[in-house]
């Protein structure tokens, strides 16, 4: 009966991880195309997407492909699935990862870095999502994974425009999750607290004090890896997870429970 299950396997499905020329994506995109996905990696830099691109084609017999471009606007995301529709016929994973808010506090935003909190974490989700899904319906079969954030659920200091984008993800991931199922898609949300890359460290070099309390309320003790964050995001995306839809899960090391 055990031979009988859905294996862990990724290989010959067709990923596409925004946001993943560096960082979290980059991790994830790694992740998923050593498990044997065809990857799209995705970034706003030619060069630097161009080049995770090439690194991670080194590592892996996968085949992996490399898109440019604002995915916030409807034509650039339209372009990247017919481009990964055109190389391999099929999109059957979707990782919503694109982001990066701008964290101040509340009253310190403006219209402009409002407008970019929004844009970078809820458009980008909600072009790719609405864009991919004719694809998942047509060949009954799909998995859309978003990046959320923990910080939604604990009110972290700062990040209450990022908190209102990444809400509308942790939104938009039930409904969906409910309107699709019937055709085999899973829709769900992994939701990090602080991670230790790149971001964090920025903060830490800004404001330590700022950063010990990110780091303080999570009983860990540490931030989250960016490798457990992807290894979260890679179960979801095999058959050992197919009857898990419209969860919101959290890889926080307790920053909040239930």
């Amino acid at each position: 009966m055990l031979n009988s299950r859905p294996n862990l396997t990724l290989k010959g499905k067709v990923a596409i991880v925004t946001g993943s020329s560096r960082g979290i994506g980059n991790g994830i995109a790694k992740t998923l195309a050593a498990e044997g996905a065809h990857v799209v990696v995705t970034g706003t830099d030619e060069d630097r997407t161009r080049l995770a691109a090439e690194e991670i084609q080194q590592q892996v017999d996968s085949e992996i492909e490399y898109f440019v471009g604002d995915l916030s606007k409807e034509e650039v995301v339209e372009s990247l699935m017919e481009k990964t529709i055109s190389r391999w016929g099929r999109i059957d994973i979707l990782v919503n990862n694109a982001g990066g808010g701008v964290i101040l506090p509340f009253l310190s935003q403006t219209s402009e870095t409002l407008k970019t909190t929004i844009d970078r974490n809820l458009w980008t989700s909600l072009w790719a999502c609405h864009k991919v899904l004719p694809y998942m319906v047509q060949q009954n079969y799909g998995r859309i994974i978003n990046i959320g954030a923990d910080s939604v659920r604990n009110g972290l200091w700062d990040h209450a425009a990022y908190n209102a984008a990444k809400g509308g993800v942790h939104a938009l991931t039930t409904g969906l999750a409910r309107e699709f199922a019937e055709y085999d898609i899973t829709v769900n949300t992994i939701a990090p607290p602080a991670v230790e890359s790149e971001p964090l460290q920025k903060v830490k070099d800004k404001d330590p004090e700022l950063a010990k309390k990110y780091i303080d309320i999570i009983p860990k003790g540490r931030g989250a890896y960016v490798g457990e964050i992807a290894d979260s995001v890679w179960f979801l995306a095999t058959g050992r997870a197919k009857f898990i839809t419209g969860q919101v899960i959290s890889v926080n090391g307790g920053s909040t429970m239930l």
